[in-house]
């Protein structure tokens, strides 16, 4: 499944929308002439994370402006674009994301399962659905930052054939833990690939960690960022020792 993919890591946009628009064009015109195929932004990155003022003011529909203008901005760029936004469907808001092929079309719409925390609850609703699309001939899924913490979620998507998971998220410094450890276990246990983009910097009393990641099937990283703005490109799905893969799907024993 050799493909390039992007994450990009940068400060939330403090709720200037067309400042977001803005950068998701340049950033993914920059994932673009770098040679890949997909690149993921974090976690409501529009209207914001940690701005419940502006979830459901801001919120917009699928289908909507906003999904038109990423849409454009995808077949634009050529390459595809992964980003978490607030979404309104009547009087719920939901803690989306929307995956967009290189041609600007709709491949996965997803929203959070797992809301993190009093504001996530405050402000949204929980989705109840996968979202299992094709990437380029590679089965590949949507989650969004909580939702990946849970083993559970992942070994759903890996009893489905699902080998790439593209994560939006908006982790907040002190959980530094999720990068370093979770990501790559979950990617190591059930032999996939997860790509997780975190915010930088600040937002409102809220610092986030950073060390967005890519951790492949073996738990090696193709890619990590450290603390800052950074843009990640990596060449994904390149054949790890098959000895060091696990065999935990294929030899777990269920006690009754």
């Amino acid at each position: 499944m050799a493909m390039k993919l992007a994450l990009y890591q940068g400060p939330p946009i403090g709720g200037d929308v067309e400042a977001g628009f803005a950068r998701l064009g340049a950033q993914l015109g920059a994932a673009a002439r770098a040679g890949a195929s997909m690149a993921v932004f974090p976690e409501l990155f529009l209207p914001g994370y940690n701005r419940p003022d502006l979830h459901r003011s801001l919120a917009q529909p699928l289908g909507g402006a906003w999904t038109d203008r990423l849409a454009a901005l995808a077949r634009e760029a050529g390459c595809g674009l992964t980003v978490g936004w607030a979404e309104r469907e009547g009087e719920v808001v939901y803690n989306a994301a929307t995956c967009f092929g290189a041609r600007g079309e709709r491949l996965g719409h997803y929203r959070k399962i797992q809301l993190y925390g009093p504001m996530e609850k405050a402000s949204f609703s929980p989705g109840a659905d996968y979202c299992l699309f094709d990437l380029d001939g590679v089965p590949a899924a949507l989650m969004i930052c909580y939702d990946v913490e849970f083993a559970p979620h992942v070994r759903a998507l890996a009893e489905r054939g699902v080998k790439l998971i593209l994560v939006p998220t908006a982790n907040p410094e002190g959980f530094d833990f999720v990068s370093r450890v979770f990501v790559p276990a979950r990617a190591a246990e059930m032999g996939l690939t997860i790509a997780y983009a975190n915010f930088c910097g600040t937002e409102g009393e809220l610092t986030f960690a950073g060390q967005s990641v890519i951790a492949g099937p073996d738990a090696s990283l193709f890619a990590a960022a450290g603390k800052g703005e950074a843009l990640l490109v990596a060449e994904i799905g390149i054949s790890p020792d098959p000895r060091f893969l696990s065999t935990q799907l294929a030899d777990f024993r269920k006690v009754c």
